[in-house]
């Protein structure tokens, strides 16, 4: 029996949670930065899985390294060593700057572990009385869907009917360093932050933000956190996004693109002041550092840096960008982004993003809308120059009226 894509989508909604609100495409197959439905049309990506395919679809040399690996060994907990952990660790460090490593499955779970081991490390090392520790967050901040997670944000959509919640954070305005110096205690521990706010609209802070930041937090001791399951790994025109302003966290959290979108793989980066309170038995994950997992993850990292795609992130970002906020149209408020991490935030008249998303994907462009009046636009960094135009073109095409 031959299935449309009505037969799909009328499965999904009568036997899946509706806890999603997709665009209504089903996709089949995917290639660089195109996908097809099941119908055989070709679409652009414009989304990369939320950044999760930062190397563009079905890499063929991850692949690879994907099939090898689980022809030989998928997993084997962490109950015994294995041969790809250690140079995984050993590959990741050297390209990030980190002296110890976590590896885990999901970026939450990253998050999580980041949660649990400052706090572990505020009471041990920095003295911190007992069950008093306390955490910087920001307003408008997506960090994950756990319950522990979606306890410290301020979207009511993630935060609505799952309480009660975790006492220990505190919540301060993004972007503003005062505010987080006066949101400083003893008893502060860490302050965990995005450099870009990806799922709020692609804020950006002030120039000199995270400069005053480091300096903060290296002044008060506390800890740095920079989520960057979003940012890193290329997406924004660097390895990491706080090289835009010349810092190093202490804490660095990056998932998403760390498999090329093959497989869940996350991890902590960090000093061994701060991954070394953790001893053996009191935190762990079965499938984290997975032998497929970690092959996965060093096939993806070679292919970012040998096929010089975070160079072409720079370079295509800054180029669609000026596309982008040369379009003259009356809905558009603002354009923003950095690399190829960018957001076309709509005027509230124009009735929101989404209507702009489904004449997209007519068109052959798949994008998506976020906080109602933001189109985000986030291809693989495999995207050429002839193909940031054409995508500038459509982009333009729906927003200018009779263009």
């Amino acid at each position: 029996m031959t299935m449309h894509s009505t037969d799909f989508i009328a499965i999904e909604r009568t036997l899946g949670a509706h806890n999603y609100k997709p665009i209504d495409v089903v996709l089949a197959r995917g290639e660089g930065i195109f996908v097809w439905d099941v119908n055989g049309k070709r679409y652009l990506d414009g989304l990369s899985a939320y950044s999760a395919v930062n190397q563009g679809h079905c890499h063929p040399r991850i692949l690879a390294a994907m099939m090898q690996q689980a022809g030989k060994l998928t997993l084997t907990s962490r109950a015994f060593r294995n041969d790809q952990l250690a140079l995984f660790y050993q590959e990741i460090a050297a390209l990030t700057g980190s002296h110890k490593v976590l590896p885990m499955n999901s970026g939450a779970e990253a998050v999580e572990t980041a949660v649990k081991a400052v706090r572990k490390w505020g009471y041990e090392v920095k003295g911190v009385p007992a069950n008093t520790a306390r955490i910087i967050v920001c307003t408008d901040n997506f960090h994950g869907r756990t319950l522990g997670i979606v306890g410290f944000s301020t979207d009511p959509a993630a935060r609505g009917s799952f309480g009660p919640f975790a006492p220990g954070f505190v919540t301060i305005p993004f972007g503003d360093a005062a505010a987080l110096e006066a949101a400083i205690t003893p008893e502060t521990v860490a302050f965990l932050v995005e450099p870009i706010q990806g799922e709020a609209g692609v804020i950006i802070p002030p120039a000199g933000y995270f400069r005053r930041v480091r300096e903060l937090c290296t002044r008060h001791n506390v800890v740095l956190v920079l989520d960057e399951i979003q940012t890193g790994l290329g997406r924004t025109g660097a390895m990491l996004a706080e090289a835009y302003e010349g810092i190093e966290a202490d804490v660095t959290l990056v998932g998403k693109a760390l498999s090329g979108g093959f497989y869940p793989v996350s991890a902590v980066l960090s000093n061994s002041d701060v991954l070394g309170v953790l001893k053996p038995g009191q935190h762990g994950s079965t499938f984290g550092g997975n032998p497929l997992a970690c092959a996965i993850a060093r096939a993806a990292l070679r292919v970012l840096t040998e096929e010089d795609m975070i160079a072409n992130s720079a370079v295509q970002g800054e180029r669609l960008k000026r596309a982008l906020s040369g379009i003259r149209s009356n809905i558009i408020r603002d354009v923003r982004g950095r690399g190829l991490m960018i957001a076309v935030e709509l005027h509230p008249e124009a009735g929101g993003a989404r209507r702009y998303c489904e004449m997209l994907k007519e068109r052959g462009v798949l994008v998506k809308d976020t906080h109602d009046h933001t189109i985000r636009v986030s291809p693989p960094l495999v995207i050429t120059a002839e193909q940031t135009d054409w995508l500038a073109g459509e982009i333009e095409a729906v927003l200018v009226p009779g263009l």
